[in-house]
């Protein structure tokens, strides 16, 4: 008996990115067509509140190719929560996740799609070369990988991005995950099973602008390294201890200078107020990483769903996808709601 084709879905969360969305399907089926002896598949575009016409060339894509699947969120939620929508809405038996701007070449997923089938739970894309980034770019992203390295409880491969291949059991396990603050590449390589890399060189950006300013890059980096290591807390414990250990060292400093040398203790105002701004400063950092973590919790416990969904398209299925069991339950609840919306 021939086995049934395995279907793979390619999750792709789009932010103001109308000039490249045409380019990059076009690349993305041309990789997949040539895959189809092997998997069927299906492209999931999730639009994450772009108010240009991204929107409405997905649309268009959506109606001349059958594959395409559009989730419309009600606003921008971020990178990391539209990549969560879109995995929980895949039917595939893999999935892969890349970004809108094709600097992650669409043509390394045949290789994934390789790995996967050599047995690979993950495989995930490891930037080897990143052209059309600034020194500044390239230094702080080596800089953070590493730093992320040192923190982390999980150990998270180096110089990775969220280019990567899934199998089914990971992204089972991944949607029962369902923390605010995400960093999806370290979740991943928490959940564990066999992972492997695949070098590739990243490039330019195809068209337009990075939608990812500064701001954002340092918030992601706060989610990955207080999203899997608490040393930043145990860090404070030991500045403190550090400080405290000075403070007294200084203070026996000044009793043999009085005792034994009978040196005044008359001193300058401008070294206590240094000592005063200084452990006030730390006391600071102490506490707003303290407060990081706090907020975090207080985040979580409000038990809000990650994402709103304000239309989808393409997700629509047939009873016998239903019957054969080739879509998932969230497409099943979608089209019951079509049915009763139009019997309404």
């Amino acid at each position: 008996m021939q086995d049934k084709v395995k279907l793979l879905s390619v999750v792709v969360p789009v932010y103001f990115e109308e000039e490249i969305l045409n380019e990059l399907h076009k690349r993305l089926k041309k990789v997949l067509v040539g895959l189809e002896s092997r998997v069927n598949h299906e492209i999931i575009f999730v639009n994450d509140g772009s108010t240009d016409h991204s929107l409405q060339i997905l649309r268009q894509l959506q109606k001349r190719d059958k594959n395409v699947r559009v989730i419309d969120l009600s606003r921008n939620f971020g990178h990391q929560i539209a990549i969560t929508a879109g995995i929980e809405h895949a039917r595939g038996d893999a999935v892969v996740v890349i970004d809108d701007d094709l600097q992650d070449p669409p043509e390394v997923i045949a290789e994934m799609v390789d790995k996967w089938q050599e047995g690979y739970s993950v495989v995930y894309g490891i930037r080897s070369e990143r052209k059309g980034e600034n020194a500044f770019k390239l230094f702080t992203a080596k800089l953070f990988y590493r730093l992320l390295g040192k923190l982390s409880d999980v150990k998270i491969p180096l110089d990775t991005g969220d280019f990567r291949l899934m199998s089914r059991e990971v992204v089972d396990v991944l949607k029962k995950m369902s923390e605010e603050s995400r960093y999806v590449r370290g979740m991943i390589a928490w959940i564990g099973f066999p992972q492997v890399g695949v070098p590739y060189k990243r490039d330019a950006r195809h068209a337009g602008e990075t939608k990812y300013t500064l701001k954002k890059q340092l918030s992601f980096a706060l989610d990955g390294i207080t999203g899997f290591s608490d040393k930043p807390l145990r860090l404070t414990i030991h500045l403190g201890i550090f400080i405290t250990i000075i403070a007294f060292l200084a203070i026996l400093w000044v009793v043999i200078d009085k005792v034994v040398f009978h040196v005044p203790i008359v001193r300058g105002w401008t070294s206590l107020v240094a000592v005063i701004l200084f452990l006030g400063g730390m006391q600071l950092i102490s506490i707003g990483i303290v407060g990081e973590y706090i907020g975090r919790i207080f985040r979580e416990t409000k038990n809000r769903p990650l994402y709103v969904i304000a239309e989808k398209f393409g997700f629509e299925c047939s009873k016998e996808d239903i019957e054969e069991n080739k879509v998932s339950k969230t497409d099943i609840d979608y089209q019951q709601s079509l049915i009763n919306n139009s019997n309404s």
